[in-house]
C-alpha cells in the first residue's frame, strides 16, 4: 500500500485588505462584464467557453496557487468573496469558479508534497480551469491496471464545467498495479481522448453551468496524470467543508444578487397601489417592510459567511496538523450557514417579486434567474440532513461520518 504525507499547506496565515480589495474589484469587474447578457445565457445553455475565458484572462484562476509556483499567493477569504461578487451576476459561473478552486487545491488536500510546485507550476502557467467528475452517487468509476499506468472507464452523471474547463478531476479505487486498493486521485485532459461530454445538462436552474454528465472509455491514466491517493487523513477531507461553505456563498451572493436587481425594478415603478396614499411603491410603507426584512436576514447570512471565509484559511493552513477534531467543528458550523443561506435565499429570490410586481414576471427582465437558480443548486443534498447535523452536534456532541456531503 502506498502511503504519504502532506507535510505543509501553502496557506497561511490571512488576507490582509489590499487583498481582498485588490482580487474583490477584479471580481466585480468580471461581473460586470459577466451581468451583460447574463440572462441571454441563461436561456441559451450553452457551453461558457468565452465566461471561463474571461476567468482566465482576470488572473482569478490563479488567485490560490502559491507564488513560488507561479501563482498570486491569496487566501480562501479572498477566493470565497471572489465568488461572492461574481455569483451576485451569474450563479453558474460562480460555481464554476468556486469548484475550480477547491478542485485544483487538490493537489494539496491530496498530493504528494513533492509534486505538488509542479502541479501548481503547470496550471498557473497555463491559466487552467479545473472541473471534477466526483459525484459520489453515482456507480463508481472503473479504474483498472493496464501496463504502468490505468485504464479508466464509466459515467459520471453531473460535472459541473467540465465541457469548457481544462483539468478534469476524479477519482476510483484502483484494481491492480501499484494502487491496487486505494482511492486514487488524478487529474486528466477534460478534452482527452475517451473523454465525452454529453451535454445533456436541460435543468431548472444553473443553466451556463455545463453540468452535464462525462463518460470515460478505456481513457488512459498515466503515472503522471495522477495527483495522489486518499488515505482518508483529516486534512485530505477539509475539503468537503470546504465545497458546503461555497454552496453558502454563492446562496449568499444570489440573495444579493435577487435584491439589487429588485431594488432597481421597484425604484423604476412609476406608480403606487391604491390604497397605499403615497406616490409610489418606493414610498410604501409595506414595501419598506418587505424589504426590510429580507436586507436584515441577508445580512445576518453575510455576517456568518464572512466569519466562515476566515476561518477556513486557520484550517486549510494546519496542513497535517489538522485533527478530527479541528474538521469536526468547521463542518459543523459551515452545515449551519448551509441551513440559513439556502432558506435565506430562497425566500429572499421568491419574495422580491412581492416588491417588483406582475410585470417583474416577464421573460424579458430576468428576474426568474435567482429563484431558478438556488432552487435547483439548494437541492444538491439534503437540507434537512444539515439541520440534523447541526442539531445532534448541539444535543450530544454528535458528528457525522465523514463523506463527500458532511
Amino acid at each position: 500500500m502506498t502511503t504519504q504525507t502532506v507535510l505543509r499547506s501553502p496557506w497561511a496565515g490571512h488576507a490582509d485588505a489590499a487583498e481582498l480589495e485588490r482580487w474583490t474589484a477584479v471580481a466585480e469587474t468580471v461581473a460586470a462584464e459577466l451581468a451583460r447578457d447574463a440572462v441571454d445565457r441563461d436561456r441559451a445553455g450553452a457551453a461558457p467557453v468565452a465566461e471561463l475565458e474571461l476567468l482566465r484572462s482576470s488572473g482569478l484562476v490563479n488567485l490560490l496557487i502559491p507564488r513560488s509556483a507561479g501563482g498570486e499567493g491569496g487566501h480562501w477569504e479572498t477566493a470565497f468573496a471572489a465568488v461572492r461578487a461574481v455569483a451576485r451576476a451569474d450563479a453558474s459561473i460562480g460555481q464554476i469558479l468556486g469548484y475550480h478552486f477547491l478542485n485544483s487545491a487538490c493537489i494539496t488536500f491530496y498530493g504528494a508534497q513533492a509534486d505538488q510546485e509542479a502541479w501548481y507550476r503547470a496550471s498557473a502557467a497555463s491559466r487552467w480551469v479545473w472541473a471534477d467528475a466526483f459525484n459520489p452517487v453515482d456507480p463508481d468509476l472503473q479504474l483498472v491496471a493496464d501496463g504502468e499506468g490505468y485504464r479508466l472507464s464509466g459515467t459520471k452523471h453531473f460535472a459541473t464545467g467540465a465541457a469548457a474547463a481544462d483539468r478534469l478531476i476524479s477519482a476510483a479505487v484502483a484494481t491492480g498495479g501499484e494502487h491496487d486498493g486505494e482511492l486514487v486521485v488524478f487529474a486528466l485532459d477534460a478534452r482527452g481522448a475517451g473523454v465525452e461530454h454529453l451535454d445533456n445538462w436541460d435543468h431548472l436552474g444553473q443553466r451556463a453551468s455545463a453540468s452535464g454528465a462525462v463518460r470515460f472509455t478505456e481513457v488512459a491514466v498515466a503515472a503522471a496524470d495522477i495527483i495522489g491517493v486518499d488515505t482518508g487523513e483529516p486534512f485530505s477531507s477539509v475539503v468537503t467543508p470546504g465545497v458546503q461553505l461555497l454552496f453558502g456563498n454563492i446562496y449568499l451572493a444570489i440573495a444579493e444578487g435577487a435584491l439589487a436587481r429588485a431594488r432597481g425594478l421597484t425604484l423604476a415603478r412609476k406608480n403606487s397601489w391604491f390604497l397605499s396614499g403615497v406616490e409610489t411603491y418606493a414610498q410604501d410603507p409595506v414595501v419598506h417592510r418587505l424589504y426590510g426584512g429580507l436586507v436584515a436576514k441577508t445580512q445576518a447570512v453575510r455576517a456568518l459567511a464572512d466569519q466562515l471565509n476566515r476561518r477556513y484559511d486557520d484550517v486549510a493552513g494546519l496542513g497535517a496538523a489538522v485533527t478530527a477534531a479541528d474538521r469536526a467543528g468547521l463542518e459543523v458550523a459551515v452545515a449551519g450557514l448551509k441551513v440559513v443561506s439556502t432558506e435565506v435565499g430562497l425566500e429572499v429570490a421568491s419574495r422580491v417579486f412581492e416588491a417588483t410586481g406582475a410585470s417583474s414576471t416577464a421573460n424579458a427582465v430576468g428576474l426568474d434567474v435567482y429563484w431558478r437558480n438556488i432552487r435547483t443548486h439548494s437541492l444538491h443534498d439534503p437540507v434537512d440532513y444539515k439541520k440534523i447535523e447541526v442539531g445532534a452536534n448541539f444535543l450530544n456532541g454528535t458528528v457525522q461520518p465523514v463523506s463527500l456531503y458532511t
